[in-house]
């Protein structure tokens, strides 16, 4: 046998060992490094300087066999509420199967309401009220690596077993208030600090920004002011702090 094939073999081998994260695309479910399970709580929002609190996160995660449901609903002292409600399929990886994202402003009337089936890429719904209301019934492509609301935090969880050279792209719907489908990136950034009662908190900032050109686009530029999340590492991380926009109108919270 000659020794030219051979040596072909060995090094496309060595190549592919050596990106093993290289092929993997924005819709790509991303690996799962820790178990997930049954979780509640609230925590507070606050105004972007931390000095007062607008509201209040409630969160709940629960755990079927494979199938995980969770439920984040941010509401604010004016009435008004943020909700996404998200199914998804784990195991080795995260599968998302659908959800549901609702605006409601402060008379609790929903101003945006659409729901994301995942598996059979649909999109439905509405946005507005009274004679600018307009309806939604789209077919569009949606991978199982198809993340928003409380699913991005799992994201960001798994980044070190799925990010590649400090950088993890994935699929989402954003309500803007036009339901759109596009690419996000998260990018490990700076080790830092906060400060919270009692004491200091090391953590790692990661950005989140749109992979589209914003420059160009001014829907996108609604939805992209600087969005950070400070997280403390560990076995899991947590996340310490979010500091981004609130929705597509772009007011700034902080949660923590």
């Amino acid at each position: 046998m000659s020794l030219k094939p051979l040596l072909f073999v060995l090094a496309t081998v060595a190549t592919l060992a050596a990106h093993p994260a290289a092929a993997r695309d924005a819709g790509d479910p991303i690996r799962l490094a820790w178990i997930e399970g049954d979780v509640a709580g609230m925590t507070s929002i606050f105004s972007p300087d931390g000095k007062s609190t607008i509201g209040f996160v409630e969160y709940r995660q629960r755990r079927r066999g494979d199938i995980l449901e969770a439920v984040r609903i941010a509401r604010f002292g004016d009435g008004s509420s943020d909700e996404d409600r998200v199914e998804a399929r784990i195991g080795e990886t995260l599968q998302t199967l659908r959800g549901r994202s609702v605006i409601r402003n402060a008379k609790a009337v929903a101003t945006v309401d659409i729901t994301i089936e995942v598996a059979g890429g649909r999109i439905t719904g509405f946005s507005g009220l009274g004679d600018k209301r307009q309806t939604y019934d789209e077919h569009v492509e949606l991978p199982p690596g198809t993340y928003w609301g409380p699913l991005i935090f799992i994201v960001i969880k798994n980044f070190e077993q799925n990010a590649v050279d400090g950088r993890l792209v994935f699929r989402t719907v954003v309500p803007t208030p036009k339901p759109r489908v596009f690419d996000l990136e998260l990018l490990r950034q700076d080790q830092s600090s906060i400060r919270r009662r009692g004491g200091k908190i090391d953590v790692v900032r990661f950005a989140l920004r749109p992979t589209v050109n914003w420059l160009i686009d001014p829907i996108i530029r609604m939805f992209a002011p600087e969005t950070n999340f400070f997280v403390k590492l560990g076995a899991p991380p947590g996340l310490a702090r979010f500091e981004g926009p609130r929705n597509f109108a772009g007011q700034k919270i902080r949660i923590e």
